[in-house]
């Protein structure tokens, strides 16, 4: 017995239980595709947002670890504001695309690095998995869908009233939609941590944004997070040997 020690865990709420385990299988199989699919020149890429990450500097030197003493750091520390983080995974080749590093987080923003992600290799197809945040089913990003797949902008509707834009679930559908040569692949509610940029994220927050991390200002936080992703790419990208395939958690 070891009270002192919690696990926690999430149960999604799930409302139709074959629906759910079609959306999981659709994001695994995709993984598992991802190589075969390169090949025939899709870009099988997850994409997300990690926000308000704060630029912490201790108020203190910390002091280092000695014999017989172990590294000690000042818990008081100083704020200075955040930044967030919009990055693209390859699936293939571990790398991040184009990520864009700033204080902002927005439908414009997110549809902006989309655009950057895309402008990379235009005459190609795109898989991208995302989860279901309204600004991955924003006007903005149908319509860019659209512009790039030579769909007229005519027979898209309007906001709130009719067509393709009228609703979440419309646009999310016509982004869905397997004929173009740029969709979305949405990981289910409360499920995106089957999005493989999500493990990414716990890798840059364990080797970067950790405890012992000390940044003198916004602008030392966002500097330092680009150059750790120019060495995660240069030294250790590679695929990730994803093995699940859907199995629900039993409490």
């Amino acid at each position: 017995m070891k009270p002192h020690q919690v696990k926690g865990w999430l149960n999604p709420k799930i409302d139709d239980l074959e629906l759910h385990k079609q959306q999981v299988k659709q994001v695994c199989d995709t993984y598992k595709e991802a190589s075969e699919l390169a090949g025939k020149g899709v870009h099988v890429l997850c994409t997300d947002e990690k926000t308000g990450i704060q630029a912490l500097e201790r108020a203190h030197v910390t002091k280092p670890m000695k014999p017989g003493r172990v590294e000690r750091v000042e818990q008081e520390y100083i704020r200075h504001g955040t930044t967030s983080l919009t990055a693209t995974r390859d699936v293939v080749t571990g790398k991040l695309i184009v990520p864009m590093i700033q204080a902002t987080r927005n439908e414009t923003d997110y549809v902006e690095h989309i655009r950057q992600v895309v402008r990379l290799d235009p005459s190609a197809s795109y898989l991208f998995i995302m989860d279901q945040l309204n600004t991955h089913k924003s006007e903005s990003l149908v319509r860019f869908v659209a512009a790039e797949c030579g769909i007229s902008e005519e027979g898209l509707g309007e906001k709130g009233k009719f067509g393709v834009l009228k609703t979440m679930e419309s646009r999310a559908a016509f982004l869905t939609d397997p004929t173009h040569r740029i969709r979305v692949i949405y990981t289910p509610k409360h499920s995106s941590w089957l999005n493989q940029i999500e493990c990414w994220f716990s890798i840059l927050s364990r080797r970067l944004l950790n405890k012992r991390a000390s940044f003198v200002s916004v602008e030392d936080l966002q500097q330092r997070i680009a150059a750790f992703i120019a060495y995660y790419n240069e030294h250790l990208a590679k695929p990730f040997r994803w093995t699940y395939a859907g199995k629900l958690l039993k409490m």
